[in-house]
């Protein structure tokens, strides 16, 4: 060999800054290791496959563990879309991707990126649902950490478990409402895998920043818990004191071992937990909640968008929303503390131009006692109101309504 520069990236564009990375890490000298041969082609992050030029096979002793022919990571690509376009049940293409993600990394998000209007819904919604229905059947390699109540108390081992020192960002789920599917416990693990795939294709953040973790407390689903392949704790969710301790011991084991500043978005908790656990350590964790906040920022921005042509302001208007789950309130909240921003009114002034539909009906006052806290802020003075059309009469009389 010549001694020139045989790095495993090679021709293959380090686009999120993967090698960079690795280098800058602090490493225990005895611990040491340089990927080569049959283990590098095991590796998914540094693993080329056709696309090892023929310096590199010679400095990795690649040779004769692949055919002779080299192939550039574009023919690859073109090969891969030509197969996965070849099948006719979206599942199969999911499946299709993740075990390519599985074993070349950045062939996976090149893939993603130039192709992410088609490819989109496989990896994400809607296909992504029904792999999490059916992950205990077709689960093949972990793709990021499982915490459940056997590991109460050692929460922080497990974290230091996970081989990436430099995690900046966090998706964890405890399966409860995994999209309008309901509680799917562990095999919820398929949306924060999903997810983090966005992060690194969409937002450019490098995969070893990511890491999905699942909190399974166990699920009241009848059909996973006699499901021979479920791959979760097969007892009944727990609820009260036993959750929080739970939750309250993962977020101090995030914090230590990832610092103060390592994002972490809570995705598909059930209503009763989400507004709970933003509200509990929003001031001392850098947190995010995707369903009450990320919808509520998009529709917020549509909104202050179509004011420019509008003219005014969003206090000029009123808004109905039919649905007051996590999205609904988290928009309507965000709505009404822009008013607030714009007006320097209270924001509780703010919610009174604002009206949310349940299933139940208008939320007005005399349901208080039997609302749930996040809608009470939002039980405004009137008679009941049952019906949808009833409650657009009531608000058409508002000057300047919105239906949303």
């Amino acid at each position: 060999m010549d001694g020139g520069d045989y790095s495993v990236a090679g021709g293959v564009e380090d686009v999120y800054g993967e090698d960079a990375a690795s280098m800058d890490q602090p490493v225990t000298p005895w611990t040491v290791s340089v990927a080569s041969g049959y283990s590098l082609m095991r590796d998914p992050r540094h693993n080329k496959g056709l696309a090892f030029t023929e310096k590199e096979r010679d400095a990795h002793y690649l040779r004769g563990l692949l055919p002779p022919v080299v192939l550039t990571q574009e023919l690859q690509e073109k090969k891969l879309m030509h197969n996965l376009r070849q099948y006719q049940v979206p599942l199969q293409r999911y499946m299709a991707l993740m075990d390519l993600q599985e074993r070349n990394e950045r062939l996976f998000y090149k893939l993603l990126v130039d192709n992410v209007e088609e490819l989109l819904p496989v990896v994400y919604t809607p296909t992504v649902g029904e792999a999490c229905q059916k992950y205990g059947s077709i689960f093949r390699r972990p793709q990021g950490l499982y915490i459940s109540l056997k590991e109460k108390g050692k929460i922080l081992e497990v974290l230091k478990n996970w081989p990436e020192r430099s995690v900046q960002v966090i998706v964890v789920t405890d399966g409860e409402r995994i999209l309008g599917l309901g509680d799917l416990g562990c095999q919820g693990m398929g949306i924060p895998v999903g997810k983090l795939s966005l992060y690194t294709a969409l937002g450019g953040v490098r995969p070893s920043a990511c890491l999905p973790i699942t909190i399974d407390v166990g699920t009241n689903n009848e059909k996973l818990l006699n499901d021979e392949f479920y791959i979760g704790l097969r007892q009944r969710r727990a609820t009260g004191q036993e959750y929080a301790e739970l939750l309250h011991e993962f977020m101090s084991a995030v914090k230590q071992n990832y610092g103060e500043k390592v994002l972490i978005q809570f995705e598909d908790f059930a209503n009763h937990n989400a507004f709970e656990l933003l509200a509990r350590y929003s001031s001392s964790h850098l947190v995010f909640n995707d369903d009450i906040q990320g919808t509520a920022s998009v529709v917020l921005a549509g909104l202050l968008a179509a004011l420019r042509l509008l003219g005014g302001t969003l206090a000029d208007h009123r808004f109905l929303f039919l649905g007051a789950g996590e999205a609904g309130t988290g928009i309507a909240e965000l709505i009404a503390l822009e008013m607030s921003k714009q007006t320097g009114n209270p924001i509780e002034e703010n919610r009174k131009k604002i009206w949310l539909v349940d299933s139940k009906g208008l939320i007005v006052d005399s349901r208080k006692e039997s609302l749930q806290h996040f809608k009470k802020p939002w039980a405004h003075e009137h008679e009941p109101v049952k019906e949808l059309v009833d409650a657009v009469k009531v608000c058409i009389s508002c000057v300047g309504f919105y239906l949303y």
